[in-house]
């Protein structure tokens, strides 16, 4: 924290605190990657508990608004994520609360598929010009209703037959010596322990492992997406005809007024809602750069504190110039504004294995591979090499035994991170977890043990597809 180095300090007596409960394993934040490790942990038989700091489940997808799951295909069109990330899509579409391109439009170059979703804003999830053939075309890409998510979420999280606690935040790793042995969590009930086999970190930043004692890695690159904050808010009730109409006809008045908003720190950037129901609602998401132009630190309270208030202040001016000044935007309101800020990354744990940028050139199908992502973002990179194996490795501590890592804190470079740590990546990370976790504890073993055979039949009778 700025300004801490020569803080004083003082001594807090030592203090008995009671253990609410022990299982096998223990997940630590209930985000996309605490939602695949606690299911599947519970799926493969373990007792499971899974604690999360809000009054909901979802992390990012759910409080932070950023309800888009992108990339489950590569540029041709062939899907690469299945697993839990499918499962909750096929619960959400009974529900009528995702939108994604038809199966036959997965690929397909065809102008009218690819320009519904440029015209909506949503390129950059679900459109790629394919080098290999020079033309654009649609991935499969999802976006889902974030509160019947949070739903959908709870209801698949009670059927596995995880024990639930919101309202929880994980402080800190019971450790003997250099294992971990549980976790101790304070909520409204006061300061609290839950003893098990293993810990599965899916905090997004490490925090129990780096409380552990675990190695890490923080430096981020200012340049990179990571090194951002984000907020997300959604306005309704918007005549979006009328404001196409007058982008149309008045496209150097609009531009003008676009650039006026960015110089009183508004956004001028929005997407069209396409999910069901949604015809009058558009999303801002916005990056935050720090204004000293270095990388943001997520770990800094104070920090967090001042780009939260900046951030909010800014989506209230870029709501209130868009009702006065752009047409079809006069009788809108805000629908949601995310409770949380958008992190896009942070520390990062020193695993096993260190995935880089090499990686993305290799090919390489690693004996622990947990899972195969689209590598959609690299250009010609990604054109030669269309997917990524990711390793189990990535998720084991390099020194700390009885702790896996599921969340976008993963043994990465921050080069690499950036491209792979959104939300059916850790939905991925953490399935793997929660079923090594749970192996590890049937066997008594540690989790860097588990045998990556049985690990891999495990994951593909759960419905995962490795190569």
């Amino acid at each position: 924290m700025r300004g801490h180095t020569s803080a004083k300090t003082i001594t807090t007596p030592a203090k008995r605190i009671s253990v609410w409960k022990e299982a096998d394993v223990v997940v630590v934040g209930g985000g996309p990657g605490g939602i695949g490790a606690a299911v599947s942990a519970a799926r493969s038989g373990a007792k499971t508990i899974l604690i999360e700091r809000y009054g909901h489940l979802g992390g990012m997808a759910t409080g932070g608004l950023v309800n888009i799951i992108p990339n489950l295909s590569d540029w041709s069109g062939k899907q690469h994520i299945f697993g839990i990330t499918q499962e909750l899509i096929d619960r959400l579409e009974k529900r009528g609360a995702v939108s994604y391109p038809k199966k036959a439009d997965w690929g397909a170059t065809d102008r009218k598929v690819v320009d519904y979703y440029l015209d909506a804003g949503l390129g950059w999830f679900y459109v790629r010009k394919d080098l290999n053939i020079g033309r654009e075309r649609v991935l499969y890409t999802a976006v889902v209703d974030p509160e019947v998510l949070k739903d959908e979420l709870n209801d698949m999280v009670r059927e596995s037959g995880v024990d639930l606690l919101l309202h929880s935040w994980g402080t800190e790793a019971l450790m003997e010596g250099a294992t971990a042995k549980g976790v101790v969590f304070e909520s409204k009930s006061g300061r609290q322990a839950i003893l098990a086999d293993v810990v599965i970190d899916s905090t997004g930043d490490g925090d129990i492992a780096i409380a552990s004692g675990a190695s890490f890695d923080g430096s981020l690159d200012p340049a990179l997406r990571t090194s951002k904050l984000a907020i997300v808010f959604w306005l309704t009730n918007v005549d979006i005809a009328r404001c196409d109409e007058f982008k149309a006809t008045h496209p150097e008045e609009f531009n003008r007024l676009m650039k006026e908003l960015v110089t009183l720190d508004g956004h001028p950037h929005y997407f069209k809602g396409v999910l069901e129901s949604q015809e009058r609602c558009v999303w801002f998401h916005f990056f935050q750069s720090h204004p000293d132009g270095k990388a943001c630190d997520p770990m800094d309270v104070e920090e967090l504190t001042m780009m939260d208030v900046r951030a909010r202040k800014r989506a209230l001016t870029t709501y209130e110039f868009f009702k006065k000044h752009i047409p079809g935007f006069e009788r809108s309101f805000i629908m949601l504004t995310a409770p949380q800020l958008g992190i896009q990354g942070g520390r990062r744990i020193v695993g096993e294995y260190t995935l880089t940028e090499k990686d993305m050139e290799s090919d390489e199908v690693f004996p622990d591979t947990i899972v195969v992502l689209a590598n959609n973002d690299n250009g010609e990179v990604s054109a030669r090499h269309p997917t990524l194996c990711v390793p189990y490795r990535c998720l084991v501590p390099e020194k700390i035994d009885g702790l896996l890592v599921a969340c976008r804190a993963f043994s990465s470079a921050d080069s690499i991170n950036q491209y792979f740590n959104i939300i059916p990546h850790c939905l991925s990370y953490g399935q793997a977890a929660g079923v090594a976790a749970a192996m590890a504890a049937r066997a008594g073993i540690q989790p860097r043990n588990v045998d990556y055979g049985e690990l891999r039949a495990q994951l593909v009778a759960q419905g995962v597809k490795l190569p």
